[in-house]
């Protein structure tokens, strides 16, 4: 199949072109700005499906709108009618093109051009009014605010919100992704004369920027963000994407002594506290036990073995650990437990507890496992 993507280095353009490529589709003609005219004649007579994602968002003056959006889009349309191509043509316009502005009027008319061609021809033809896409490789100041905020906030710079209850409806560019491959298969989702992107979120201005400030201040506090909520989830991905490439890694708190180290990794309020436990040959740490508080420990790298005792009995449960065989080992409650380093290199663990420590409540009593 001959798949032709006009706006192919555009926002859109470059993760479509992407995705088409991770489905195995090899035949992907990718028609931009710098590309030759003369490619548009071959590219429209060989064709079997078009992505018209070519446009104008922001030109240097108003005139272009109508040369970018409607202009483009009439030549494209001429040429597919003159090799008799009835190939489907799907195309993005914008929730805009109601507005009387001149990025609107020129959207509406390209859309004009696709019913009218449709009508003429018989070609199936599939028009999409996006709403605010977001998503890696967007543009700040260009594609949308969302990408602005990343770029900005991830860079401390500032943002500019004139009035933060402004309603956005926002829809992710991996959804969008879906849907035009749903349509290249010939099953679009139709409201009306046009088609929709089935999955868009809605949020305020003042709420968006500060669940991305969150973003950033996650480093600081370690927290994670709520990944079962799909806007937060989409919205993290692309302000990550958007990270200098000088900034990808960031520095942890190590709490060192002559013993090892404990580094705190993760911690939230709901999923519990991660860290990095590094203790020396011949060191036991723990020896406490705790009422509620429960943990897990994976042992990463060395040898160790982790001993319990329940408070009421004198018999001692041992388990080895070791890097050469990951296992999980559940610390019930109830019970003192330790762990020494039995081996000659340093003992590597990962601990999870189930809520982060809380110096107004420790639940954490020290009890040697092995009685005196």
């Amino acid at each position: 199949m001959n798949i032709l993507v006009t706006g192919a280095n555009g926002f859109i353009g470059k993760n479509l072109v992407a995705e088409l490529q991770n489905r195995g589709y090899t035949n992907i003609f990718e028609y931009t700005k710098e590309s030759n005219p003369s490619l548009l004649d071959k590219y429209t007579k060989e064709c079997d499906f078009v992505f018209h994602l070519a446009g104008v968002n922001r030109p240097k003056e108003e005139k272009e709108f109508l040369k970018g959006n409607f202009g483009f889009t009439s030549k494209l349309l001429e040429l597919l009618k003159m090799h008799e191509n009835k190939a489907p043509v799907l195309i993005t316009s914008s929730t805009q093109a109601d507005l009387d502005n001149f990025y609107g009027r020129s959207k509406k008319a390209a859309e004009d051009l696709l019913f009218d061609y449709h009508k003429e021809t018989g070609a199936k033809v599939y028009v999409y009014r996006l709403p605010n896409v977001f998503g890696k490789w967007s543009k700040p100041n260009y594609n949308t605010v969302v990408a602005t905020f990343c770029h900005n906030i991830a860079r401390n710079l500032d943002i500019q919100i004139d009035d933060p209850n402004v309603e956005l409806t926002l829809c992710y560019i991996d959804d969008v992704l879906e849907e035009f491959l749903r349509a290249l298969e010939g099953k679009p989702t139709i409201q009306g004369d046009f088609c929709v992107i089935p999955v868009t979120h809605n949020i305020k201005l003042g709420d968006l920027a500060e669940l991305i400030k969150s973003f950033k201040e996650s480093r600081n506090n370690l927290s994670i963000p709520n990944m079962a909520n799909p806007l937060t989830k989409k919205l993290y991905s692309t302000y990550l994407s958007f990270l200098p490439g000088d900034d990808f890694a960031y520095d942890l708190t190590m709490n060192i002594d002559n013993r090892g180290s404990f580094t705190e990794f993760i911690r939230t309020s709901d999923r519990g506290q991660v860290s990095v436990n590094i203790s020396k040959p011949g060191i036991t740490k723990g020896n406490h036990w705790h009422h509620t508080k429960n943990e897990k420990f994976l042992v990463v790298s060395g040898e160790g073995l982790i001993r319990f005792r329940k408070l009421d009995s004198d018999e001692i449960i041992e388990y080895r650990v070791s890097g050469e065989k990951l296992q999980v080992v559940d610390i019930p409650t109830g019970y003192t437990h330790s762990i020494v380093n039995v081996g000659e290199t340093d003992l590597v663990t990962v601990m999870w507890v189930n809520e982060p420590f809380d110096p107004e409540k420790p639940d954490t009593y020290f009890l040697e496992v092995e009685p005196k």
